[in-house]
């Protein structure tokens, strides 16, 4: 395991390696996937999902936890649209929903407490065509994805009782400042030699500022699952609201990719929200061309047609794809690692890891069991591979 940082960095990265070398044993013999990705890409929604398809799904408390998350996430949304209406210079619909928003304007997040009251202003400003408008612009911004969802149900998020949904909790969104795993079985398909296979998933924070735990949990992973949030295209990152969150996306896998840490480790691509994606190309008549010029040139590959799909969404989004493979199918030099000019690389750093690719949808569940069925195969067989047992 690998150290670095600030003394605060290195004591967190201590407890890191005290916490696997109590795992020790089972840690060693499990099939270890790494999470990575730029924030709100969907890491902790894959979690939730692995713990429908392959554990008991959420229990009651874990239920009632989620709620609050919801809750937050109604606070959070309409909170930043409130803010942004100044900022952007936009006038409410009805004067009367004045008094909404000096309300939520007034809010301390720390001490808050969701009334009635709180619920009701939400329902009226949410209405409001001013904060409509200003909602249409969400992309000049940085704006929870689940924003509408929540705010288009707030009538029953308000319910005494509320026992959030299956899909409530996949849409649900709380930061991931800490390092999660979740542990489940596979078993192995008797063409692989049957059995079963234990997979240990680490979830990660997706922020700048936490990307720097990534090293820790680095050692020993047999794959890396890299998220990308596909219809991120004309959004810009929460740290700064300048940079393109699909351009950050890029550059994070870029980095990842030429990680000597990882270079045995194979990765496999998420390019995740295409559901979204669909509705930004298909319905809404958004172009990817205005944020990356170089779209205008591409052309879509004849294997990559779709009879039932619209051929711009298509063309979209294996653009996309092919951003990430270009730098997958580039030759590597080690992040981190110097190499003498005009000298070739060792034999030994040559990237022994292979890349692929799945469009998914990370709140549908049977999407995602299905690319993951997948997943599960093209990892048993790199393992098989890796310990001298040839597949055909």
């Amino acid at each position: 395991m690998v150290l670095c940082g600030t003394d605060p960095e290195r004591r967190a990265s201590k407890e890191i390696e005290k916490q696997i070398s109590n795992w020790s044993k089972e840690y060693k013999k499990a099939i270890k996937i790494l999470l990575l990705g730029a924030g709100e890409s969907g890491k902790t929604t894959i979690i939730k999902q692995m713990k429908i398809i392959h554990i008991s799904g959420f229990s009651s408390e874990e239920k009632k936890e989620k709620a609050d998350d919801i809750r937050s996430n109604v606070l959070e949304a309409i909170t930043t649209l409130i803010k942004n209406m100044a900022r952007m210079n936009i006038q409410l619909g009805l004067a009367e929903n004045e008094e909404s928003a000096n309300f939520i304007r007034s809010i301390n997040k720390e001490d808050f407490t969701f009334s009635q009251e709180f619920y009701s202003h939400v329902e009226k400003l949410w209405r409001d065509r001013g904060v409509q408008e200003v909602y249409s612009r969400h992309n000049e911004f940085q704006l929870i994805d689940c924003s509408k969802y929540f705010l288009d149900k707030v009538e029953v998020v308000r319910l005494p009782d509320y026992e959030p949904s299956i899909q409530d909790i996949l849409h649900s969104r709380r930061r991931t400042t800490d390092i999660q795993k979740i542990e489940f079985e596979v078993k192995v398909p008797r063409k692989y030699g049957g059995g079963s296979l234990n997979f240990w998933v680490f979830d990660v924070g997706g922020q700048r500022g936490e990307r720097k735990k990534w090293i820790q949990v680095f050692d020993g992973i047999q794959a890396v699952l890299f998220l990308v949030a596909s219809s991120c295209f004309d959004s810009v990152i929460e740290e700064d609201e300048e940079t393109n969150r699909l351009q950050e996306s890029i550059n994070i896998f870029k980095s990842v990719w030429a990680s000597r840490f990882l270079k045995d480790s194979g990765f496999i691509v998420f390019l995740n929200k295409q559901d979204i994606l669909r509705e930004k190309i298909v319905h809404q008549q958004k172009s990817i061309a205005k944020y990356f010029p170089e779209y205008d040139d591409y052309k879509l590959d004849s294997r990559d047609r779709v009879p039932t799909e619209d051929e711009e969404y298509l063309r979209t989004r294996c653009f996309i794809r092919d951003k990430f493979m270009d730098i997958a199918s580039q030759p590597v030099q080690w992040e981190g690692k110097k190499v003498t000019p005009g000298m070739p690389a060792l034999p030994n750093d040559k990237k022994k890891g292979e890349c692929y690719c799945h469009f998914t949808t990370a709140t549908d569940t049977n999407n995602v069991k299905l690319v993951f069925d997948d997943v599960h195969n093209m990892i048993i067989m790199w393992n098989l591979q890796e310990i001298g047992i040839s597949v055909s």
